[in-house]
């Protein structure tokens, strides 16, 4: 186990490199589109569950399976169907983070008032009006908790995908200090994945969870 200054000299001198910031650029790119591309499709799919039986429990098998598969199996997959190009990761990361989301948006569609519903539909609200005042106010705190989840399965998975099936990125990186049997280079790697996830969380997520639910803490005063 390398001492502290040891780990601090790695860290430093990763920063300094240019390949850190092309490698984390990679990893965000990939990460960024996977949860996009998952949560789009769970907003879909939740909804929809929430509100018709038959669609529910269609998919509700799929999704408690899909909370269940490593997310190692999905890297491996996806490896093996797509190679070495980005289909390979925005799909694993898609897979891995989509039923923590729909699930959780789902339960979120079931929690609402229905008696908000039902005037919207008698006051025939138009489906924009709908949206914006009804449903994204009604889901949001299912959509934030959903997103932290999917997140930090994205993370995850991205990492394995890139030591497996990829020629960079932050994973190709760990995998290569770790072929070269440099410990102090996997922590400084780590430490500043680390770092990059708790700034999206502490500086993006809840910014945006303080930003949207202003008007909230406004209705309890």
């Amino acid at each position: 186990m390398p001492d502290v200054p040891t780990i601090w000299s790695s860290l430093a001198d990763t920063v300094t490199q240019p390949l850190f910031y092309s490698s984390l650029g990679a990893t965000l790119l990939r990460v960024g589109l996977g949860f996009a591309l998952a949560f789009v499709t769970a907003v879909v799919i939740g909804i929809v569950m929430g509100r018709v039986e038959f669609v529910r429990r269609f998919f509700e098998p799929a999704v408690l399976i899909g909370l269940t598969v490593p997310g190692l199996v999905w890297a491996l997959l996806c490896v093996i169907w797509f190679g070495v190009s980005l289909t390979n990761p925005v799909v694993a990361v898609a897979l891995s983070a989509a039923p923590a989301l729909t699930l959780s948006i789902y339960q979120g569609t079931r929690a609402m008032d229905s008696e908000l519903r039902e005037m919207a539909y008698v006051y025939r609200f138009s489906l924009a009006t709908q949206l914006r005042y009804l449903w994204l106010p009604s889901l949001l705190p299912a959509l934030l908790s959903g997103a932290r989840l999917g997140l930090s399965l994205s993370w995850k998975v991205i990492v394995l995908v890139e030591m497996f099936g990829m020629s960079s990125g932050v994973g190709y990186e760990l995998n290569n200090q770790f072929a070269a049997q440099n410990v102090a280079g996997v922590l400084s790697w780590t430490l500043l994945f680390a770092v990059v996830m708790a700034v999206l969380e502490y500086g993006v997520l809840q910014g945006l969870e303080r930003r949207l639910g202003r008007w909230r803490k406004v209705a309890t005063v």
